[in-house]
């Protein structure tokens, strides 16, 4: 029901329907005056299983609205039943849209509830019942924004099954026709509602029957004097016009016989209020120009003969220029089609000519409304006909082309309802794409408008746009047979610029939804850069399997969808970045301690090993210390030296790899001299468990030596990166002996180097150089041995 639903029934003697209960009276209701009617209408063309359905959910409606009554002072069981009246003899919808109809009111206006509806009339009805109940519980602050909620849920609603619409139209179009029951100030607002939003979606699903009849009550309440004004014109000049339709059509008649046309049927063509009053007011004629104007209708049974007639009719009268169209080659998006032509008839005074299938008719009266009713009748084999395929790729479209109504980006309620009447006003232009298929655009559309109605992705890479051959500006306006093709490239990104060019709502939505989503992976890229450097400082990485897997656990843990959505939050500053560090630290540890205690209990293994070889000989003749050639001392090839005796062959350790200023310590090993570590390498704790093979060893400082060091770099890709990079390691005193790259489907490169420097001093400038390269977020020293994608803790 509407949003004044509540204030168009009154309980019976002041009793609210909530406080009642449940209703448990076997008492039968009393049946609605016009239930009998909407009964015969049912059996005209439902099954008797469908029939019986109907008047349960009747039975049902009618116990729960027993004692409640409209403004009116009529039981209020009688809307629902004209609801429903609507639905089954004007567009014969199935079973299940007028069981909905029947029960729309009653989950939100009695103790009725979905789930017993869902029990008793299936899951189907409850749905559309639930889509067409209002949000009663949101809290609102004007009748903007409650009207643009209510709005809203509908178009949600409606992108899951559109019949929710068409409920809701029968719904508005009898409460139009009952109207002045409400205060004048809400019979205003309903009716510039219907005007603005309820009569163009009728015109959009193709429901023209209803849609004039929407237009006219609307105008009734809000142009009253005009109504008046124009109704009077109209009866005054009733019995002339109808006299010159007959002549009309006899003359009509008899040019089609005498050209062999049969089985055809000629009509007047009613004009309605609102029409003739928007034409005198657009195009400033007076009435005499407007309504003397003689409207005719020719319906046959073939595509050939509405051709064969258009024929007649161009020789029978002369054709006015670029009064013609054809919507038979060319239908409208809401499956409208017909010939359209204007002819000068007898006495110079033109006759409009419509001329269609009786097909065609049905479509133009009931646009999608017929399409559950055709789909139940589906053939044996359940396959769609092509009319039934044409309907569906029409409903998805008017589920995309509202799309943007659903999406909760536009928070001003003027912003959402001025879009919404502007994509629901009937004007629209028809233009080609290279390949000759036709799009439905809104009029006064841009280039803009058409590469965003073919494809999100070609309008965010439009570069420009050609018309009819000719390179045009992005702000060029469409016009009806225009022949569009987009240019794009994959480098482009759309402008806020735009935002003032388009005129399609939906183009809008998606143009702010990249903005929205760009500003969102920028601040996702930030708040991961500022993580990484956290996390760098306390000697971790960001992009090692570990601390993802840490990090999978932390988003988790602080409630959000994704990674992205962390970093996002960190950067906005909704999370503090110490505090996601911390976390992630505390995984970390989990798993290092465990790592160091394995490592430490392998030693002492070795350990005791080698003990038992040593058979309680002198440690330095035992453990065959190696040395350099008698008689030549040199400098060891890894430029460390033990003290007092600087022969001993010794070797730098894979698991730490010192390199010149480290703080170091020497082990006496079996058959390989001595193994040099870095002061805190974590092997070091269980290698003191044995100090009588400890020795004190020094960097050599007598002579230039070479270090090998391998570093891993993360930066987000770019052209030039690797370039940039290099320079930075040459400048800083390194050089680069291999290198290796990577880049992920996210964006992110990771460069692996292989670089001699001669001292510790050197590295840590080298990292700070190459920290500093545009769009680098992490450079960092690894240990041998480690993937480019790992890395251990620093220590």
């Amino acid at each position: 029901m509407d949003t004044d639903a509540r204030n168009e029934k009154v309980p019976e003697r002041g009793a609210s329907p909530l406080q009642q209960g449940p209703v448990t009276s076997k008492k039968a209701p009393p049946d609605a005056a016009n239930f009998r009617l909407l009964e015969a209408a049912c059996a005209a063309y439902l099954d008797e299983e469908g029939c019986e359905k109907v008047e349960r959910a009747y039975r049902f409606a009618a116990d729960y609205h027993r004692d409640q009554r409209r403004r009116s002072g009529e039981p209020y069981i009688n809307h629902p039943v004209e609801v429903a009246l609507i639905l089954a003899h004007d567009l014969r919808m199935d079973e299940d849209t007028i069981c909905a109809a029947l029960l729309h009111d009653t989950v939100e206006d009695t103790p009725a509830t979905l789930d017993q509806i869902a029990g008793l009339f299936g899951q189907t009805v409850c749905e559309l019942v639930d889509g067409v109940t209002k949000l009663t519980s949101i809290e609102v602050t004007s009748m903007d924004e409650k009207q643009a909620w209510n709005l809203r849920k509908m178009f949600l609603a409606m992108s899951q099954d559109i019949r929710v619409v068409i409920i809701k139209l029968a719904d508005r179009l009898h409460n139009m026709r009952t109207l002045a029951a409400l205060p004048p100030d809400r019979r205003l607002f309903k009716a510039r509602e219907t005007m603005d939003v309820y009569a163009p979606l009728a015109d959009r699903l193709g429901i023209s029957s209803v849609k004039w009849e929407l237009e006219d009550l609307a105008f009734f309440w809000l142009e009253p004097k005009e109504y008046q004004r124009v109704a009077r014109m109209v009866q005054d000049s009733r019995a002339q016009r109808e006299d010159d339709i007959d002549r009309a059509i006899k003359t009509l008649d008899d040019e089609l016989k005498s050209v062999g046309l049969t089985d055809y049927q000629i009509t007047g063509r009613p004009k309605h209020l609102w029409s003739i009053y928007q034409k005198m007011t657009r195009k400033g004629r007076e009435f005499s120009d407007i309504y003397d104007l003689i409207a005719l209708r020719v319906i046959t049974q073939s595509v050939g003969d509405c051709y064969s007639v258009l024929g007649a009719v161009h020789s029978l009268w002369h054709p006015m220029p670029g009064r013609f169209k054809d919507y038979i080659a060319t239908p409208k998006a809401n499956l409208y089609q017909s010939l359209h032509t204007t002819v000068v008839g007898p006495d110079g005074r033109p006759i409009e000519i419509q001329i269609r299938t009786s097909e065609m008719h049905e479509a133009s009266e009931y646009g999608i409304a017929a399409h559950w009713l055709y789909k139940k009748a589906g053939n044996s084999r359940g396959k769609m006909s092509a009319d039934d395929r044409a309907i569906d790729s029409t409903i998805t479209w008017i589920r995309r082309s509202l799309d943007w109504a659903t999406e909760d980006d536009i928070d001003d309620p003027h912003e959402f309802l001025d879009s919404l009447r502007v994509d629901l006003f009937e004007h629209e232009i028809f233009v080609f794409t290279p390949r000759g298929e036709v799009m439905s655009l809104r009029r006064d559309s841009t280039p803009l408008d058409f590469a965003y109605a073919v494809h999100t992705e070609v309008g965010n890479h439009c570069v420009g746009a050609k018309v009819n051959g000719s390179v045009v500006p992005l702000s060029y306006r469409l016009n009806m047979g225009d022949r569009v093709e987009i240019l794009t490239n994959k480098n482009a990104k759309p402008s806020r610029d735009w935002m003032s060019l388009v005129v399609m709502p939906s183009t809008r939505a998606k143009i702010r939804k990249y903005f929205s989503t760009q500003t969102k992976t920028d601040d996702a890229e930030q708040g991961r850069t500022e993580l990484a450097h956290e996390l760098r400082r306390r000697g971790y990485g960001i992009s090692t399997k570990r601390t993802i897997k840490a990090l999978a656990r932390v988003v988790g843990a602080l409630d959000y969808h994704a990674t992205d959505d962390l970093f996002a939050a960190l950067h906005t500053g909704k999370v503090s970045v110490k505090h996601v560090a911390n976390k992630v630290e505390e995984i970390l540890e989990e798993g290092s301690s465990e790592q160091l205690a394995a490592a430490a209990a392998e030693a002492e293994r070795q350990a005791a090993h080698d003990e038992a070889m040593s058979s309680g000989k002198p440690i330095m003749q035992s453990y065959a210390i190696t040395r350099t050639a008698r008689g030549k001392k040199r400098r060891s090839n890894c430029g460390v030296v033990v003290k007092g005796d600087p022969d001993l062959l010794v070797h730098l350790a894979h698991c730490c790899n010192p390199v010149a200023g480290d703080e170091i310590v020497g082990f006496i090993t079996r058959g390989r001299g001595v193994s040099v570590h870095r002061a805190n390498c974590p092997n070091v704790r269980s290698l003191m468990e044995h100090p009588e093979r400890m020795i004190e060893v020094a960097w050599d400082t007598s002579g230039a030596t070479e270090f090998r060091v391998e570093i891993v770099v993360e930066a987000t890709d770019r052209m030039g990166l690797l370039k940039d990079i290099t320079i930075a390691i040459g400048d800083a005193g390194g050089n680069i002996l291999s290198a290796a790259t990577q880049t992920s489907v996210q964006g992110v490169a990771r460069l692996r180097f292989l670089v001699a420097i001669s001292d510790a001093s050197l590295l840590d400038a080298l990292l700070a150089t190459v920290s500093r390269v545009p769009s680098v977020f992490d450079a960092r020293r690894i240990m041998p041995g480690e993937g480019a994608n790992q890395m251990k803790r620093r220590i």
